[in-house]
């Protein structure tokens, strides 16, 4: 059995603002929502890098009861609120006759590391007695679905998937393939992350992954340009609310797009670097294209994993070349972690979000700080300015470490 799946509801929690109105009007405007981190005094600290894309506005209060917030960590907080924005929109209502039928796939590649932190000092200090008995609750990452389950009463398939930075786009694509084979009728699906914190900051400066340009942090994320240097951490969250067509149409519900591909695949490579040329991402568009049963032609616009990694970049663009061929000059492409960084677990759904509302709004993105592209990154990035376009197909990619990849094709909804 395999049937229609629709985006009914979009949740956004992002560097740019919490809401999906706020995070959309900024990214169509180019406004970059990374600054230096406020969160600890990473300077001081000696961090290598000490820029982010910090949430600025987020009140737990709006969505979630202090009593019930103070048993997650932040990263679960903006799970909750973006799967509420998303549910809210949709119109839809959990109730005895369908409750069995909705379920949620909310994940993240890292989880409650800013917990795990501040819990490790406290015992070092004063022992084990200061665990808090919501520690391991409050940190692990299935515990989105779980609240957002308990909080709507939704009784259908409750799980996390946790693929680094692929993972917001394959819990969709997983919520899709459910929905779409008949065992649910509604899902709530996305990612959500939040470890701006000395462990996570550390980290990825150990790795020499992120951006060194602290002097100019909203310059930092520079996809595809030449004096590109490392990605910028990002946090935040991104839930959309899929629904089978019938449960769509029998709420006389606003559809907003219909999902009609998804694929996957491994680089069986490196940790952290892609595959050469981008093969492995090349296999992952193939399988979403063939999935959807689509033709390359047929793609408008691609939201680009762009991470603003000299080597991920070009590896992408090399990608895109072998798939799409001649037509890969014609598709608009924009990295909108150019203005929100990388979100990690986060980064494909929030995309993913983004990619519905440019074929609702038939805008493409701009891809900021593009000002001297790479020679090697020779496509039509939309730079600096969003651009007004028909736009009926859309292509979103996402490729995390270990070299597990995925992508979502939407449609308009016809």
């Amino acid at each position: 059995m395999t049937r229609r799946v629709v985006v009914t509801g979009v949740g956004l929690v992002t560097p740019l603002g919490t809401g999906n109105d706020i995070s959309w009007h900024n990214i169509i405007a180019g406004k970059s929502g990374i600054s230096r981190i406020t969160r600890f005094d990473a300077e001081g600290a000696g961090m290598a890098s000490t820029i982010a894309g910090e949430v600025p506005d987020f009140n737990v209060d709006d969505f979630i009861n202090r009593k019930d917030a103070r048993k997650m960590d932040t990263f679960i907080q903006y799970g909750v609120a973006a799967a509420q924005m998303a549910l809210e929109q949709s119109g839809f209502e959990a109730c005895e006759d369908n409750a069995e039928r909705f379920g949620v796939i909310i994940g993240s590649g890292i989880g409650g590391l800013p917990s795990i932190e501040r819990t490790m000092r406290a015992y070092e200090k004063n022992g084990p007695r200061k665990i808090s008995p919501f520690f391991i609750p409050m940190t692990i990452i299935n515990m989105i679905s779980g609240w957002v389950s308990m909080l709507n009463g939704a009784k259908g398939p409750n799980m996390a998937t946790v693929t680094a930075c692929a993972t917001g786009t394959h819990a969709i694509g997983d919520a899709f393939e459910i929905i779409a084979r008949g065992d649910a009728d509604a899902m709530l699906a996305g990612g959500a992350e939040a470890c701006i914190c000395e462990l996570g900051i550390g980290g990825f400066c150990a790795a020499r992954a992120l951006s060194t340009r602290n002097d100019e942090p909203e310059k930092a994320s520079s996809p595809w340009d030449a004096k590109r240097d490392g990605f910028v951490m990002g946090e935040g969250a991104g839930v959309l609310m899929l629904e089978s067509l019938e449960s769509a149409q029998g709420r006389d519900a606003t559809i907003l797009a219909e999902v009609v591909g998804y694929g996957m695949s491994g680089d069986a490579h490196h940790i952290t670097a892609p595959a050469p040329e981008g093969e492995g991402g090349a296999r992952c568009m193939r399988a979403a294209l063939d999935s959807a049963g689509m033709k390359p032609e047929e793609v408008d616009y691609i939201n680009a994993h762009g991470t603003s990694t000299p080597a991920g970049d070009i590896g992408e663009t090399q990608a895109i070349k072998s798939v799409f061929g001649d037509h890969a000059k014609k598709i608009m492409i924009s990295s909108t972690k150019s203005m929100i960084g990388h979100l990690l677990g986060a980064a494909g759904s929030v995309e993913a979000a983004f990619s519905v509302l440019a074929i609702r709004d038939g805008i493409a993105p701009p891809t900021i700080n593009l000002d001297d592209p790479d020679p090697e990154c020779d496509l039509d990035y939309v730079p600096h300015k969003a651009r007004k376009a028909g736009i009926n197909v859309a292509l979103s990619n996402s490729f995390g470490f270990g070299g597990t990849n995925a992508t979502i094709i939407v449609k308009k909804y016809q």
